[in-house]
């Protein structure tokens, strides 16, 4: 009970110290913001490029994933500054919203709801409720969030697909390190494992939004 304690501080420890760093980086924007990312997405690539080492796949998959994992993160990335740039700081904290209130919809919802599992065998304790709640989170962050950011060219109820897209990623993720036979993709972070770990479901949503907004299809509406 007692390590179960102190395990739980760690962790609670070591989220609020990512959230400053991320959310001062955000605040600031430009250098901050760029260092971040380019710190980060490094970090992800090398705990990506581990993870395929280790795995129990074919030779063409391993090469097909080594070549994935840089190509998504650097989008991820690109799209990141892209949206935090061009868009501002709101839109870009409605991008890490959507993602951050996937995780905790599905967490709550998982709980009180349990019921059916999602894909046991790749990650024994997700279960569908917790992914219609995860969706569900989403939602509501892209209706607010976005609302406040002034998002226009994508109806803000595409927080809902973010919320699917976020736990796909997740569960992409889970599925890399069943097959490296590992619990995490890396020890940086205490009580949480790698980078990776906590960024699964942001890289595929960054990749995608970043792509809307850089071919024009996400804008925000001119102030006044």
């Amino acid at each position: 009970m007692a390590a179960g304690k102190s395990d739980l501080w760690v962790r609670i420890g070591s989220a609020i110290i990512l959230f400053a760093i991320a959310g001062t980086a955000l605040w600031f924007g430009g250098l901050a913001f760029g260092l971040l990312l380019l710190v980060g997405g490094a970090l992800v690539i090398v705990e990506w490029l581990a993870l395929v080492r280790a795995m129990t796949i074919g030779g063409g998959a391993k090469a097909a994933l080594t070549i994935l994992g840089p190509v998504v993160t650097l989008g991820a990335m690109a799209g990141l500054w892209f949206i935090r740039d061009q868009l501002g700081m709101t839109a870009a904290l409605w991008v890490f919203g959507m993602v951050w209130a996937t995780d905790i919809g599905a967490y709550f919802a998982g709980r009180a709801f349990g019921g059916a599992r999602l894909a046991p065998k790749i990650s024994p304790s997700k279960t569908w409720s917790g992914l219609i709640g995860g969706m569900i989170a989403a939602l509501i962050a892209s209706a607010t969030i976005g609302d406040r950011a002034g998002i226009v060219g994508v109806p803000l109820c595409i927080g809902l697909f973010m919320g699917l897209l976020a736990q796909l990623g997740d569960l992409a993720q889970s599925w890399m390190k069943r097959r490296a036979g590992v619990k995490d993709s890396g020890k940086l972070i205490p009580g949480h494992g790698g980078l990776f770990d906590r960024v699964d479901g942001v890289l595929p949503v960054a990749l995608l939004l970043g792509a809307l907004a850089f071919t024009g299809q996400i804008a925000v509406r001119a102030a006044g």
